[in-house]
């Protein structure tokens, strides 16, 4: 006979447990300590089985019946109910586990680990900065229950502060992390793709920088006269020389230097593009990495933290130096350096653009041609090397300094 709710409420506790059939298998355990348990006997592959449903009143007699019927459409499919129901309990406290900030923290190891395709030092603190704004809001949620109006009101805390550019690389970074977790199986799709245009378009702005062989000039000249940290100083003074990028240039080691091979080699993992870079240099900027050597050397960074030898110099040093010089941040830039020798060696006429590609470390997306550009231009960007460090010398002069055109170092 079928239960009611009125017969389950008036069933009292005995010495012994009761059993108050419901059909189907489905009946209901009543403790000696007056618990009411949901119980369903039931047979598969010949081996009788019970599956615990839950207890009463949370799990009321409608709701007991309904997973009643779901259990033993499951057993008429051939799947234990109990296995099932074992599954979904690892399942879920897997998914409970799987917060996006932890499957955010995992995506950004695999990235810095990625062989020649993984992030350089830079990139891996920008990108794990920009994701910690968006974890802000939604790094504690289960990452299966994050929904596209989560991220877009994550994302859009970040573009009220008028920071559009971090609010979009931000969304790009986020989608990363779900695409990964799709990828790992923990996720069935990307809550972002259909955020794309919901955000304000940034103004694309250009770094700073002084081309002008004049202004060149008077910026060299500056710097020479730079009152602040000795380091810095001498960290300013070389950047026009070299023009690598600034993270390049604050993540260097002696190890990487040969003094008197003339020769800085950059490894793979700290470069934009993933492969080793080799900087010639001029008797100029051997001279100046001598005077750093005698501070910082003979190991670890060259430029290293004022606060500790165990960390490059801040990626805000150069800048600030520069901000310290008088040059606001639409006139000069730590990467204003490379546009620099950009355009000045391009104007110039004497170099291959091919050279000066290479030596500003540009990517080719052809294998094939970038690795004969790496061999067949070396001895050009040598001589270039030079001819760069002696013509900033000219300028530095100032009074006599005459159009690159024209300009020849004999």
């Amino acid at each position: 006979m079928a239960l009611t709710d009125v017969a389950i409420r008036k069933a009292k506790p005995g010495p012994k447990p009761l059993k108050l059939s419901d059909g189907g298998g489905m009946h209901l355990l009543i403790t000696p300590v007056g618990g009411k348990l949901w119980r369903l006997k039931y047979r598969i592959d010949g081996r009788e089985k019970l599956l615990a449903i839950g207890a009463y009143p949370e799990i009321s007699l409608g709701e007991a019946r309904r997973r009643r019927e779901e259990a033993r459409e499951m057993i008429a499919l051939g799947k234990d109910p109990s296995r099932e129901k074992r599954r979904d309990k690892l399942r879920s406290r897997i998914q409970a586990a799987d917060t996006f900030k932890a499957i955010s923290d995992e995506f950004c190891q695999k990235r810095r680990r990625d062989g020649q395709k993984g992030w350089a030092p830079a990139t891996a603190t920008r990108s794990e900065y920009l994701l910690s704004l968006v974890c802000g809001s939604i790094g504690h949620l289960p990452i299966g229950e994050i929904e596209p109006m989560d991220v877009l009101t994550a994302i859009r805390r970040i573009e009220g502060k008028g920071k559009l550019e971090s609010a979009r690389r931000s969304l790009q970074l986020a989608g990363a992390v779900f695409r990964y977790a799709v990828a790992t199986a923990r996720l069935a799709s990307d809550p972002t793709r259909d955020l794309r245009g919901a955000l304000t378009a940034p103004t694309v702005a250009h770094y700073g920088a002084i081309t002008d062989p004049k202004k060149v000039g008077e910026l060299l000249r500056a710097i020479d006269d730079y009152e602040g940290s000795g380091i810095t100083k001498l960290a300013l003074q070389i950047a026009p020389h070299v023009f690598v990028r600034p993270g390049e240039l604050r993540h260097a080691e002696w190890g990487e230097i040969d003094l008197d091979g003339a020769l800085w080699i950059i490894p793979a993992g700290k470069m934009k593009m993933r492969k080793p870079h080799h900087v010639p240099l001029s008797r100029q900027t051997v001279e100046l990495f001598r005077q750093v050597r005698a501070v910082t050397g003979p190991t670890g960074y060259v430029f290293p933290s004022v606060r500790t030898r165990a960390r490059p110099m801040s990626e805000n040093t150069i800048n600030a130096g520069l901000r310290r010089l008088g040059y606001a941040t639409d006139e000069m830039t730590a990467h204003g350096f490379r546009a620099m020798a950009s355009t000045l060696l391009n104007e110039s006429g004497k170099w291959n653009p091919d050279a000066i590609e290479r030596a500003l470390a540009h990517g080719d997306t052809d294998k094939v041609r970038a690795a004969y550009h790496r061999g067949a231009h070396w001895d050009e960007r040598v001589a270039m090397a030079q001819w760069w460090s002696d013509y900033l010398d000219q300028l530095r002069k100032g009074g006599d300094v005459v159009r690159i055109a024209d300009w020849n170092d004999g």
